[in-house]
Order: C-alpha cells, then structure tokens, then sequence
C-alpha cells in the first residue's frame, strides 16, 4: 500500500521536523519516520472501518423511524438493503480488519460528525435512491454503492478532513488530514478485490507494496541527514542571485532529500528521482517552488557532469 512516492514525502517531512529540533537525533528521526508509516496504515483501516460506522448509523436511524412509526401507529415498512449490504458484512466480519483496530484502539468516537454528514449526503444522492428502489440488488450492486460512497461522498470532503483532523489529536496519529484521498483510493481498490465468497480470513493491503520499501526509507534518511554540509554547500553554490538565507525551509529539505538520492541510490534512474521530487514540491511547497527546484538540480546536475563526476554508471546529460 505504502509505495516509494508515499515514502519519499515522509522522509522530506521527518527531516524538515528534523532541521527544526536542533536537538533531535537520528535515531529519533527514524523512529519518527517508521511511526509515520504505521500512522498511515492506522489510517486505511479507520477508512475501511468507516463502512462498518455508516452501516451502524444507518440501522440505528432506521430504529429510530421505527419506533417513532410504533409510537404513532403509522404503518411503515423499512427498506433494510443497505443496512443488510453483502460486501459491508463481509469488512465487518474480516479478521484483520477487526484485530488492527482493537490492538490500536482504534475509534470513530470524535468523528462522528463526519459519519452524520455521508449518511445525510448519501440519502439525498440519486445513486442511493436508484439502489434501494431497484426491483432486485445483487451483489455486484452492494460493492458498488460503496465504491460511490468513497468516490463521491468521502473524497474531497471537509467535514471528513476536520473529523481526521481531531481524530489524530485523540489517537496520536499524523498526516491523516493530508494522506485522506489518497487513502481512500486504496479502499476503493479494497473493495474492488473482494468477491462474493470471500471469507473472514480474506487479507487486507500489505502496509508496503515491497518491504525492500522500509529499507530505502531508512537509508534515504540516512543519508540526507548524513550529506547535509555537502548538499547544503552545493545549493549555496548554485542559488546565482538568491540570498541563501531567503531560500525557504521545505524547499531546502527537499532539494537535499533530491540530491542524496541521486548520488547515493544507483539503481534508481535518475529521471524518476528528478521527476518524482518535483512533484512532491508542487504539493507540499510554495506556488513556483518546483521551477526553482528543478532549475537548482539542473544547473547541479550539469556543474557535476562538467567536473568530469560520474554517478549512475553514466555522465549526466
């Protein structure tokens, strides 16, 4: 689940927390790093649990209608197709599902607010009156009225996003709030696997795509904090008109991170590390911060070719 890209923004956020404790080590730093990853997994399962807590406040809502209907002596026939979706009592039966969210204590306590809010959407959405109105639902119709769910109701969503926001104050999480959609996507990819006959045992998303993952982030970090003079003084070198004291914070970070693994990783082409660092500074940088960035690296990359300094098993061109 956790892939290369994810890894390489939590290496740049935990050294930019690094930079800013003067006093922090590297081992601290690490520790840091890996809590973030478990924090992100933490996160797919409050996600896929999120099915489990609108399915319960749905049933609970319908109980409520029903006894206000005994109360009045209004007749009143449920419509019990969502609160009976196949694919919802499947995640709510799946171990590992289950087992992760009781080790770390996981709850939707303080965001209930967000689970008021799809159920509200979600009766007012046409897909929701077209799947409780057909004549027949198979099973194929409750994954996808969930896939709407997070697709339509649950991405992009700011009362979600605030709910996450308290949520990693109560639970001690971090990068909820940012990792949000993206997260999502991995539970609707979730959700796509599972097939009618799944059973309890069914297993989840890994928490890395490749445990070689782990490694690399480790030794990214490493080396960055380890290079940090060397890469500091050739960005100094290279500003041609900027005041160094002017350059911000995150972009330094991150140009750092860029340049230990270009000179340090060999196996990683140097195009996708290029490519990939600027991207990240689109996201977590300022307006124009990946032109700077990428013209930073540029004029290294060039100045180190020009030195006759090979890397990679080729000259930079």
């Amino acid at each position: 689940m956790i892939n290369r890209t994810m890894v390489r923004t939590r290496v740049v956020q935990t050294l930019f927390a690094y930079y800013k404790d003067e006093g922090k080590t590297f081992g601290a730093a690490r520790k840091e790093l890996i809590k973030s990853f478990a924090d992100t997994y933490d996160l797919y399962f409050m996600l896929l649990d999120f099915v489990n807590e609108l399915t319960a406040y749905a049933q609970r809502e319908m109980e409520d209608q029903i006894a206000r209907a005994r109360a009045t002596h209004s007749e009143w026939t449920p419509n019990r197709r969502f609160v009976q979706n196949k694919l919802a009592q499947q995640i709510f039966d799946n171990r590992a599902l289950r087992a992760r969210i009781q080790e770390q204590q996981l709850a939707w306590d303080s965001g209930m607010p967000a689970v008021s809010d799809v159920y509200r959407k979600l009766r007012e959405s046409d897909f929701y009156r077209e799947y409780m109105e057909a004549d027949s639902c198979s099973y194929e119709d409750d994954k996808r009225i969930w896939r709407q769910i997070y697709q339509y109701l649950l991405t992009d969503n700011e009362v979600l996003a605030d709910a996450l926001e308290e949520l990693e104050v109560v639970l001690d999480k971090s990068n909820w709030t940012t990792d949000a959609d993206v997260i999502i996507s991995y539970v609707i990819k979730t959700i796509k696997r599972f097939k009618e006959d799944c059973t309890p045992d069914t297993p989840l998303l890994e928490m890395f795509d490749n445990e070689d993952e782990v490694q690399f982030a480790t030794d990214l970090l490493e080396k960055a904090i380890n290079g940090h003079e060397e890469y500091e003084h050739l960005i100094n070198t290279h500003l041609k008109g900027w005041d160094a004291d002017r350059i911000a914070d995150m972009d330094r970070v991150i140009l750092e991170t860029a340049l230990a693994e270009i000179l340090e990783f060999e196996d990683i082409a140097m195009t996708i590390s290029l490519n990939e660092y600027i991207e990240l500074a689109k996201t977590y940088s300022g307006d124009k911060s990946y032109m700077f960035i990428n013209g930073i690296l540029t004029e290294i990359l060039r100045d180190l070719k020009n030195e006759g300094k090979f890397f990679k098993g080729f000259a930079i061109k």
